[in-house]
């Protein structure tokens, strides 16, 4: 009597054993496929647009300068090409209704490459804007904030963040120059010279922060 009360008690356990793994190949099939499918949705979505490219491009070198990783050297360089980029990206709409060809697409699409391969290392290599904790390096960092913040808000396009960063590459230039004439430190009167041009470099920041250019659908 108690085998056949114990064998009717190992039946149904087996049963649910076997239903319980049934169903865990079931999740596990189930989640593989709501895997392949994500993979499949992500693999089909569409390329960013020009517009969209060229946007990221700019939050990473506004970025670049924010944290010190691109010099103004660096960010005047890659403003440049990006510049040149949007130049030709202009003309070709002029050229074709405001449209861009899949040609010309695709060619705008390498030269962004290009420049994004370079922002990369730019950003990775031994360079970095150090600011130093005086008056000098304060203001250097002032500027170079203030102009990340217009590249990020869009009030400041390519071409014109390559001229004031070209302006703040002249005058941490001449700083470095005064400073390795002078032992590293910098003479009241080259203190003041260079707070008078970042003085003009700060107006100039500001006309082409708050004149009608700007990088187009970013402000």
């Amino acid at each position: 009597m108690s085998s056949k009360v114990s064998k009717w008690m190992i039946l149904p356990a087996a049963v649910l054993v076997l239903g319980t793994v049934a169903v865990a190949q079931d999740s596990s099939s189930t989640s593989s496929s709501s895997s392949q499918s994500s993979s499949s949705t992500s693999s089909t979505q569409a390329k960013p647009t020009v517009a969209q490219r060229k946007e990221n491009q700019q939050d990473r070198i506004a970025n670049g300068v924010k944290s010190g990783q691109l010099t103004a050297g660096e960010t005047a360089n890659l403003e440049s090409k990006e510049a040149a980029i949007n130049g030709e990206t202009r003309a070709d709409r002029a050229a074709n209704g405001g449209k861009l060809t899949s040609a010309e697409k695709q060619q705008i699409n390498q030269q962004q490459n290009q420049v994004s391969k370079q922002i990369y290392q730019d950003k990775h290599n031994a360079n970095t804007a150090h600011y130093g904790n005086n008056e000098v390096g304060q203001r250097r960092e002032n500027q170079q904030d203030r102009i990340a913040n217009g590249v990020k808000s869009g009030q400041l396009t390519a071409g014109e963040t390559a001229k004031l960063e070209n302006q703040q590459h002249a005058i941490n230039q001449q700083v470095a120059a005064d400073r390795a004439a002078n032992g590293g430190k910098l003479t009241p009167g080259e203190k003041k010279q260079v707070n008078k041009e970042q003085n003009a470099a700060s107006k100039n920041i500001y006309n082409k922060k708050h004149n009608a250019k700007t990088q187009g659908g970013k402000k």
